[in-house]
């Protein structure tokens, strides 16, 4: 816990805020996007209002949440009062590991949550600390553990929900009893787990299929009272997490979780969320500075990984363990292990992924930060897999590969924190560099194509930077302007945009961002008009494409 505790602080406030982290504080202080005024060039005070008041109260944040945004609350609400420990405590800095540390905290905690979930499963020390390490050092929890969002708090509740869920698959087994404390207990957190984060439904839905899968298996020897209770946890869990439901079919049309819909696939493209899957179960062990600004470097760490991911597919597959097989056995003495129900369900989450990428065109292999939902149940089986077999200990009281995977771990960690690997979603801070790299001008303006908050938080996250870097006592330099101009009509944009520049003062600099959604001819018409040249030519960033224009 002092190994993670120190890697996930490490440079806490050195990464850039982006739009969700921004979501996350703007709601979290109880305040509203919607007091960011559109349409009309702003300040950048008047653009960082809304995380530079001072918090309002836990009902507000609930009320903005649930108004403007697709989450669930518990999260905010708990970031709401820890932020209030660090309220005048001091600048940007200082909120920015505030708001961070909240998740570090539930980071750390997952590690010992880790090591009893995986002595649960094995009564094995051995691999329990083997899964305790891996979580210590895996550089996905890491990377997770330094982002201000709700994706460490739900492992907690979905380390909690699968050893209970455990204690369920033990009791069809008749090993114990499936006691009412334990369905009240995992009901609890379930409902929990439910009001932190939507997708943690994806974890209970394995869950289900998996004790669906195991019971048709033993169909023969079933337990019939242990089915009736785990039936009574099912519909308890339905029952708390229904209150949700109406937010969550709001959810699935929102103009928030539009990018996550994919076009239609041809080709190749259809390899595209398999190719990104593996990439995210390699990361959740290993990941090397393959964002770095070597060329060479990326290359080396692209092979690096490689090796490494083929080597451990080689190591599992040699396992003595047979810990995949038996799943069909129906009599007790030949009932599979705790570790091979892991398997199952690592294996029945993964389908449930590809199963929505590809039969609901959304793509939740596009974003790593989703394989939340299996991830601990991913690290518990590798523990169980790789401990368990009769390989000789070390005197560091693992065996030689699960110390090899743990060094490994340790790089891909060091990578994160260095911020070679799993940078930010989103880098304002380049963008802000390419602003502050060209020659000052009378007036700077930027502006944005505005669909909902995620452009605010977009434009919110340049003008963080800026005073972060370069605030105006420093450089000399005023600091630009800001528009958003809302679109609810993809040409309103580019219309507001031609009514403001004929108000601005001349020379100004105009910095175009994310206007893809804008009609080009229309857009082009209006910098014509307005006798905007262009200075470079548009260049992307993660999250952002920006251009740089003359108005004379």
């Amino acid at each position: 816990m002092l190994v993670g505790t120190g890697l996930r602080l490490w440079g806490l406030a050195d990464k850039p805020l982006w739009t969700d982290e921004f979501a996350t504080l703007v709601f979290s202080l109880g305040h509203s996007f919607q007091t960011v005024p559109l349409d009309q060039v702003i300040s950048l005070d008047a653009l960082l209002a809304p995380v530079q008041q001072p918090p309002t109260s836990a009902s507000q944040v609930v009320t903005n949440l649930l108004s403007e945004s697709n989450h669930p609350p518990l999260y905010f609400v708990l970031t709401h009062l820890w932020l209030r420990l660090w309220t005048g405590l001091g600048g940007q800095s200082t909120l920015v590991v505030g708001v961070r540390s909240l998740s570090v905290l539930f980071g750390v905690l997952a590690i010992p949550a880790t090591y009893g979930l995986a002595w649960l499963a094995s009564r094995s020390q051995r691999v329990a600390h083997f899964a305790a390490g891996l979580m210590t050092l895996s550089p996905f929890a890491v990377y997770l553990s330094q982002e201000a969002r709700h994706y460490t708090l739900p492992i907690l509740w979905i380390l909690a929900s699968l050893a209970l869920w455990l204690q369920a698959v033990r009791s069809l087994q008749g090993q114990r009893r499936f006691t009412i404390p334990e369905i009240a207990a995992w009901i609890s957190i379930n409902t929990l787990g439910i009001a932190t984060h939507y997708f943690f439904t994806l974890t209970l839905l394995a869950e289900a299929i998996a004790l669906l899968v195991l019971a048709i298996a033993w169909r023969s020897s079933l337990q019939k009272s242990a089915l009736w209770r785990i039936l009574a946890a099912i519909i308890g869990t339905a029952a708390g997490g229904a209150v949700w439901l109406p937010w969550l079919l709001g959810a699935h049309d929102s103009e928030l979780t539009r990018w996550i819909y994919q076009g239609d696939r041809s080709g190749l493209g259809w390899l595209d969320p398999l190719g990104q899957a593996i990439a995210g179960w390699i990361t959740m062990l290993y990941l090397l500075p393959i964002q770095a600004a070597s060329t060479i470097v990326v290359i080396g760490s692209a092979l690096g990984l490689v090796g490494l991911a083929i080597w451990t597919i080689w190591l599992l597959g040699s396992s003595r363990s047979r810990l995949v097989q038996g799943l069909g056995t129906a009599t007790p003495a030949q009932f599979p292990s705790s570790g091979q129900a892991f398997v199952l369900l690592v294996a029945i989450a993964v389908l449930i992924f590809l199963g929505i990428t590809y039969g609901l065109g959304m793509d939740l292999t596009s974003a790593f930060r989703y394989n939340f939902v299996y991830f601990p149940a991913v690290l518990v089986a590798i523990a169980i897999w790789v401990e368990q077999s009769d390989r000789p200990v070390t005197r560091w009281g693992l065996s030689r590969p699960a110390l090899i995977m743990l060094m490994a771990a340790l790089l891909g960690s060091l990578t994160v924190v260095t911020n070679l690997g799993y940078q930010k979603t989103h880098r304002p801070d380049r963008v802000v560099d390419a602003i502050y790299a060209q020659a000052p001008a009378q007036e700077t303006l930027v502006a944005i194509a505005h669909r909902t908050h995620g452009q605010t938080g977009r434009l919110m996250a340049i003008a963080w930077d800026i005073q972060e870097r370069y605030p105006v006592s420093a450089t000399g330099r005023p600091a630009p302007q800001f528009l958003l101009a809302h679109q609810q009509r993809p040409i309103d944009a580019a219309n507001r945009l031609d009514v403001v520049l004929s108000d601005r003062p001349r020379p100004l600099q105009l910095w175009l961002i994310n206007m893809q959604t804008v009609p080009p001819r229309r857009l082009e018409a209006v910098l014509d008009d307005q006798t905007c040249l262009p200075m470079q030519d548009a260049a992307s960033v993660d999250g952002y494409r920006y251009q740089p224009f003359e108005c004379r």
